[in-house]
């Protein structure tokens, strides 16, 4: 049987993969498996915060009748970002916080994901746990054992926003930036911060409704804000995705900025100062050859894990490095925050352009990106991707033909049903061809 938790929780279709039944009773076995695990510092307690998808309303009031069903104090917070929801689970000291969100997945979609103690997301073995014990015949607390709900969203988002600018100590006056939110879920906190310090802040994509979250907008869909950066003459642009934990970002020129080059211009604003630790900087395979060429060029070294900003922290925490992400634009920058937080990559970066004075597509400009192909393949079946002999000749025989100057990687997605097909060479026409090699050949091995 699959695993029901996937590299960022559980996620699918809203009231049909992910139902109110699910979200009940996965609450109620998390507090049970942290329970017996002493994971609970007396009177156990936990914050619950969600996306702006309309789906997450009825999902967060199950989270928090299964918390509260099984002798946990909920604080709902509301509509915020997930980084938002980890800092806070911190910040307030609890047990424990849930977040529901599917991320920069479409509308219908919805997701469960839990943090422990400090905000951190749970390990491989404890999600299993949880699913194990789903649906157990348990004794209930009765009377003053069962939980109670207090939710004050204005106060949560208050004390995210005084978080954020606390991180910067430069005042970000003069800047003019524009700000595309994905109708999600930092919709008002992403531009409270930034004006809180001191930056002129331009916004699209800010009126969710419930059913527009990442619709055309935010980090999966630049193009709105890369038309919108030149027309405002902005100094930049910056997109989340619907639940923030994402940050890419547009030149004034309107070029764009991916999460590679934002690693390279924040690995280098942290290797002047001394702070990146053990110059290293944590990356997943899918980032692009060129990033990994400009921090050696600079002394500065990379370390590669698995897709997925969970093993990024992972190694991250084990050697104590500071700074890591992905190319999508997870930034996980440790000396703030517990996880990839969109609106504190923002900060950042509109630090660093405010206290070199250089325009961001020149800070950007570190980083040279080899021509990159990516093409996600529906329709097949992700789970043999490892397993099928003839494929893995054809992406060998591809591969030397690339030779030192590309590089190829195949593999399924952790949080949609398909399978990544990403190609770098030394021109975009090779990495096409290659590209187009490797989907048909996924096509016909791994056929439904």
């Amino acid at each position: 049987m699959a695993r029901l938790f996937g590299t960022d929780g559980v996620r699918g279709l809203a009231n049909r993969d992910v139902t109110a039944e699910l979200a009940l009773d996965l609450s109620v076995a998390a507090a049970r498996v942290l329970g017996t695990r002493g994971a609970f510092h007396g009177r156990p307690r936990a914050v619950v915060g969600r996306d702006s998808r309309a789906s997450g309303e009825f999902l967060s009031a199950a989270v928090v009748a299964g918390l509260a069903s099984a002798g946990v104090d909920v604080e709902d917070v509301g509509v915020l970002p997930t980084p938002a929801v980890a800092f806070l689970t911190a910040e307030y000291g609890v047990d424990l916080g849930v977040v529901l969100s599917a991320s920069h997945n479409p509308m219908p979609d919805n997701g469960i994901k839990f943090l422990a103690r400090g905000g951190h997301k749970l390990d491989d073995e404890l999600e299993d746990a949880i699913e194990s014990r789903r649906g157990e015949v348990w004794e209930r607390p009765t009377g003053p054992g069962v939980g109670r709900l207090t939710s004050d969203p204005a106060r949560a988002a208050r004390h995210y926003v005084e978080h954020l600018v606390g991180t910067i100590d430069t005042d970000l006056s003069g800047l003019r930036i524009a700000m595309d939110c994905a109708n999600g879920a930092a919709s008002e906190v992403g531009p409270a911060a930034l004006r809180a310090a001191g930056a002129e802040v331009l916004v699209i994509n800010a009126a969710p409704d419930g059913r527009n979250i990442n619709d055309r907008a935010g980090s999966t869909h630049p193009e709105q804000l890369q038309a919108f950066t030149v027309a405002a003459g902005a100094d930049f642009g910056v997109a989340f995705d619907g639940d923030a934990d994402r940050c890419l970002a547009v030149g004034p020129d309107g070029a764009l900025v991916d999460g590679d080059q934002i690693m390279g211009v924040l690995a280098l604003a942290l290797h002047e100062r001394g702070a990146l630790a053990g110059g290293t900087l944590v990356i997943t395979v899918m980032s692009n050859l060129g990033l990994r060429l400009a921090m050696r060029a600079h002394g500065i070294a990379t370390v590669d894990t698995a897709v997925g900003d969970r093993y990024v922290l992972e190694a991250m925490r084990a050697h104590g490095y500071v700074l890591g992400g992905e190319q999508s634009g997870h930034i996980i920058l440790a000396e703030h925050a517990t996880t990839g937080d969109g609106v504190l990559t923002a900060m950042q970066l509109a630090a660093r352009v405010a206290a070199t004075g250089r325009p961001l597509s020149d800070l950007a400009a570190v980083v040279e990106r080899l021509p990159q192909t990516l093409v996600n393949v529906s329709g097949v079946d992700r789970t043999r991707v490892s397993a099928d002999e003839a494929l893995a000749r054809t992406v060998a025989d591809v591969e030397a033909a690339l030779g030192e100057t590309g590089r190829v990687l195949l593999r399924p997605s952790g949080t949609e049903p398909v399978v990544r097909v990403m190609v770098e060479a030394a021109t975009q026409d090779e990495a096409d061809r290659a590209a187009a090699t490797l989907v048909g050949a996924v096509r016909e091995r791994l056929a439904l």
